[in-house]
């Protein structure tokens, strides 16, 4: 009822086509995307700055206009206004009934595919479209380029659509074919490139073509305005004031623009972080090491190879890891109890929430707690959803099943003492 308020894996999409080993993948210099922009004849300690007659023909002068930037500031003024006057309703809370053997708890779906762009991702996009506004870094004539297999690219294209503006996503070589053609139906381009190369590739094209490479993994937390009224802290605080709220992290952005607001707005929301196998985001955090490195995960969306620089350690309260399989059977039975079946990104949460739940009715607690439907589990009808795609990568979800359905219909919790975890994948998995 609901209410409105090991053996090695085979390749997938979600894995480079290329074998590179963590270490290569993950420690891989970036720079951010202005810091070596005009590099030409920049001073080091050891080799002072030359200035050439070619840079100043003027020798002397010390009176110049930027050379690198227009000041486009009637363009960059209409954009905004253009993003500032679409609409902002909040979306909906969706309350899933518990048994009646949790009275005094309460668990709600943050539903974010009411967006546009159908996705958490939506907001995300929003933010990075204004804050590279508002720093001058987007032109009228460059593209906007992202890296991205996802949501986050296809709510960029959905903006440059809405903007007038090229997009170009850049994508890890085997990305499904329909995230393809969602990018492209928007008007949006893409560029495939092997997964732990895709963010040097977006910025390679972005300096070339004169452009700007968005970069969601540094600018994330950057970029979100936590204090607006619209963001999702300020509707999830001011329409429940929950005790938990739990999702899994990909950038870091959503759960740091929470912890923060509550912390503005002295609120007594502590952070959850749910995060799948195969991540470098559980044991960094627990060992306090932001060099952790790993794999990467197979539930798209989140769970990272390194931990990247938008999530944020002393925001984070508590994380839970969670099995794959464990992450797809809670998305599988979610589907029939949401109003529409989610990703494996929002199973991933959920299990988290009713762990959290689990606990509160044993310490004899009341509250609430919220997570987030992440995105709409169309995208992923040939992947998760697809019994031979997951047999084929080793994972079964079936063990898992009762202990979700045993949860939402009496209270009671019990994981599987026997289930068969998936093969440790032999390449980079990059699917954000």
């Amino acid at each position: 009822m609901l209410h409105t308020a090991g053996a090695p894996s085979p390749p997938d999409e979600m894995s480079c086509e290329v074998r590179l080993s963590v270490q290569e993948s993950v420690q891989e210099r970036e720079v951010l995307p202005y810091e070596t922009e005009a590099t030409i004849g920049t001073a080091t300690p050891d080799q002072p700055r030359m200035a050439s007659d070619a840079e100043f023909p003027d020798l002397g002068s010390d009176d110049l206009e930027n050379p690198h930037y227009r000041d486009e500031r009637a363009w960059v003024n209409g954009q905004i206004d253009k993003i500032r006057r679409m609409p902002h309703a909040p979306t909906p809370l969706i309350e899933i009934e518990l048994p009646r053997q949790m009275v005094g708890l309460k668990l709600y779906v943050k539903n974010e595919t009411d967006h546009p762009s159908q996705s958490h991702k939506h907001r995300l996009a929003e933010a990075l479209f204004l804050n590279a506004f508002a720093n001058g870094w987007l032109r009228s004539d460059g593209p906007v380029v992202e890296a991205s297999s996802g949501s986050t690219a296809i709510s960029e294209a959905w903006f440059c659509r809405e903007l007038r503006m090229r997009f170009i996503a850049v994508v890890p070589k085997g990305t499904a074919e329909k995230k393809k053609q969602a990018i492209s139906a928007l008007g949006g381009e893409f560029h495939e490139a092997p997964g732990a190369k895709i963010s040097a590739e977006a910025r390679a094209i972005a300096q070339k073509q004169n452009g700007h490479f968005m970069d969601q993994f540094t600018y994330a937390e950057r970029a979100y305005d936590w204090r607006g009224h619209h963001g999702i802290a300020a509707e999830v605080i001011d329409a429940v004031d929950p005790d938990w709220f739990v999702m899994g992290a990909g950038t870091g952005g959503t759960v740091t623009s929470m912890a923060r607001y509550a912390r503005y707005t002295n609120h007594k929301v502590r952070i959850c972080v749910t995060d799948p196998e195969n991540s470098a985001f559980f044991p960094g955090w627990r060992d306090n090491d932001r060099n952790a490195i790993a794999i990467g995960s197979r539930i798209e969306g989140i769970g990272r190879p390194k931990v990247e620089p938008s999530f944020l350690f002393p925001l984070v309260n508590r994380m839970i890891q969670v099995p794959d399989p464990a992450s797809i059977a809670t998305m599988r039975v979610a589907a029939d109890r949401l109003m529409s079946p989610p990703g494996a990104s929002t199973g991933t949460g959920l299990y988290g929430a009713m762990k959290i739940l689990h606990g509160m009715r044993q310490r004899g607690e009341t509250g609430t707690v919220v997570t987030m439907l992440c995105d709409p589990g169309e995208r992923y009808a040939d992947t998760y959803y697809n019994d031979d795609w997951l047999e084929k990568r080793g994972i079964d979800y079936k063990p898992w099943l009762t202990t979700i359905e045993q949860f939402l219909d009496t209270g009671a919790w019990n994981p599987p003492t026997i289930w068969t975890a998936p093969p440790v994948p032999t390449s980079i998995l990059w699917n954000m």
